[in-house]
């Protein structure tokens, strides 16, 4: 038995994202065609990782606020903060609470931007970075909270034999209720339960 090509069975237009610019943004460009040539031209894992993440669609580069930043760069005050996406500000933050940081991201809220050199830090871009850490040394890279709906669904199947593979997905249900999804996996008495 074949593939029935016609019905479907023939993968076309699956090319990678990376291969194509997809961005009209003509900085973000300028970013891609940089961090290419690096991370072609040194064995850095970093600038391989950040050109991965300069050709993600927005939805996949959550921004991520002050609070989460300064909680990640705790005893690690003299590094750069890398983030490929934009860095908001954090209204329940006080601000003697927000540390001295330097921070390199895509964009800054202007309230953010404030805070941080406030606080004696800076603010700084990724073509700065390049000329300051070419090969990602002594930096973070952080990433914000993934922030999609569906992705509170993915995950491996739990089974009787090992229940726990994946606790805390979320099972796609039509509703919540007595009468949904409280079978098998879900009480002790049927089978098994996460």
């Amino acid at each position: 038995m074949g593939i029935d090509l016609k019905a479907g069975g023939r993968r076309t237009g699956h090319k990678s994202s990376t291969k194509v610019i997809k961005t009209q943004n003509p900085y973000n460009r300028l970013l891609i065609k940089l961090y290419k040539f690096l991370s072609r031209r040194t064995d850095s894992k970093f600038c391989s990782v950040v050109l991965k993440r300069l050709h993600m669609s927005k939805v996949n580069n959550p921004p991520i606020g002050i609070y989460r930043l300064s909680k990640y760069m705790t005893n690690k005050e003299d590094k750069i903060a890398v983030i490929v996406g934009k860095v908001t500000d954090d209204v329940r933050m006080m601000d003697d609470k927000v540390p001295k940081l330097t921070v390199c991201a895509l964009g800054f809220t202007e309230t953010a931007r404030s805070r941080i050199v406030a606080a004696g830090g800076e603010c700084i871009t990724f073509d700065q970075l390049a000329l300051r850490a070419p090969t990602g040394s002594n930096t973070v890279l952080i990433r914000g909270p993934t922030s999609r709906k569906a992705l509170a669904h993915f995950g491996h199947r739990t089974t009787v034999n090992n229940p726990h593979t994946h606790d805390g997905v979320k099972p796609y249900v039509r509703s919540k209720g007595r009468k949904f999804e409280k079978a098998r996996g879900r009480r002790k008495s049927r089978g098994f339960k996460v």
